[in-house]
């Protein structure tokens, strides 16, 4: 009977031994395969969390927004002494009249519209000679003058592209680079100069291209 007794201890430590590390293994497997918590994710920077804002992002300086309005301006009598003519210029630029001259401008942009009686059309050659040399005086730092024909609604009109410093900024002291498109326009002893400036690094084209393009005679 002592012999049965101790045999029957011994295969039951050995049961409860091979139980408690039967359970022990199991216990860390499972711990070790437990996937982070999202606040966990988050934490180490895994992604935007779905309210997240979108970044900002704003136009360069100098650049006129897409959604820019145009309106049609047609000069009064007071100012032009000819007013046979319209042009659409942005809506909200600040306007500033002298005799024959009309200017609208914002932060960086210009729209500049002059007319005067002339006995013929302006050719490339003319503008060459006669207008870039007046530029060249009176432009700070005047630059790269092209003269060329161009097409526009309004039919063929020559082309005066440069470039040349703005006047210094009051408030900064800053003076910018600044590209020109100086657009003529011709008919009946009359002609019209609009020109457009804004930066160099500004992308303009579009705009520009609607202003020079909504020009008609009346």
């Amino acid at each position: 009977m002592a012999a049965h007794a101790r045999t029957s201890a011994v295969v039951g430590l050995a049961l409860v031994a091979a139980v408690t590390a039967a359970c022990s293994g199991g216990t860390g497997s499972h711990s070790g395969s437990a996937p982070p918590s999202p606040a966990s994710h988050a934490a180490a920077g895994g992604g935007n969390t779905p309210n997240s804002p979108a970044p900002t992002e704003s136009n360069p300086p100098g650049d006129i927004p897409d959604n820019q309005v145009y309106v049609a301006y047609r000069p009064g009598s007071g100012t032009f002494t000819f007013t046979g003519f319209t042009v659409k210029v942005p809506e909200g630029w600040a306007r500033t009249d002298q005799k024959n001259t009309t200017v609208f401008t914002d932060k960086l942009n210009t729209v500049r519209i002059t007319a005067a009686s002339a006995s013929s059309a302006p050719t490339v050659g003319s503008v060459t000679n006669t207008v870039v040399p007046q530029l060249r005086t009176h432009v700070p730092k005047f630059a790269t003058p092209k003269v060329s024909e161009v097409t526009r609604h309004a039919g063929r009109v020559v082309l005066l592209t440069y470039q040349g410093d703005s006047a210094k900024d009051p408030v900064t002291g800053k003076v910018v680079r600044d590209a020109f498109e100086r657009y003529s326009f011709y008919r009946s002893g009359h002609e019209v100069d609009l020109t457009l400036s804004g930066p160099v690094n500004a992308d303009n084209v579009d705009p520009w291209r609607i202003v020079s393009d909504s020009f008609t005679w009346q």
